[in-house]
């Protein structure tokens, strides 16, 4: 927490779920939150400020399970919800093997369920 804030992280490659999910998050005043549609440059740019990343699987330039494990290979200490469209017993597996806290489906029910999973995981750290 940077400022009294959740610092979050957005990696999408698709960019009307970055702005919508940027434009609803950024209404909590507790959460700070920054977007990027490439992993690779994610992977390189998140480090220990950030408290939540929420990572898309499918994504052409690197897949999320790769980002995520490569994330996680950094040591730092965040939480990681992936996102999909494409859901199968595998992904959810390797996600979690990988250090993902959870896993949530595209399209989402609604926004507020995505804001309810995000508080949940960040009380989980506390």
């Amino acid at each position: 927490m940077e400022n009294g804030k959740y610092k979050i992280a957005i990696v999408d490659d698709e960019n009307e779920i970055l702005t919508m999910l940027q434009r609803f998050l950024n209404r909590n005043e507790n959460y700070t939150v920054s977007i990027y549609s490439n992993p690779v440059t994610a992977v390189s740019t998140i480090d220990s400020k950030y408290d939540l990343v929420l990572m898309d699987i499918m994504m052409p330039q690197m897949n999320g399970l790769d980002a995520l494990e490569k994330l996680m290979k950094k040591n730092i200490d965040v939480k990681v919800i992936m996102m999909t469209a494409f859901s199968t017993l595998d992904k959810v597996l390797k996600s979690h093997k990988h250090g993902a806290t959870h896993y949530i489906m595209k399209p989402f029910d609604s926004l507020q369920a995505v804001d309810k999973k995000i508080s949940e995981v960040l009380l989980l750290g506390n």
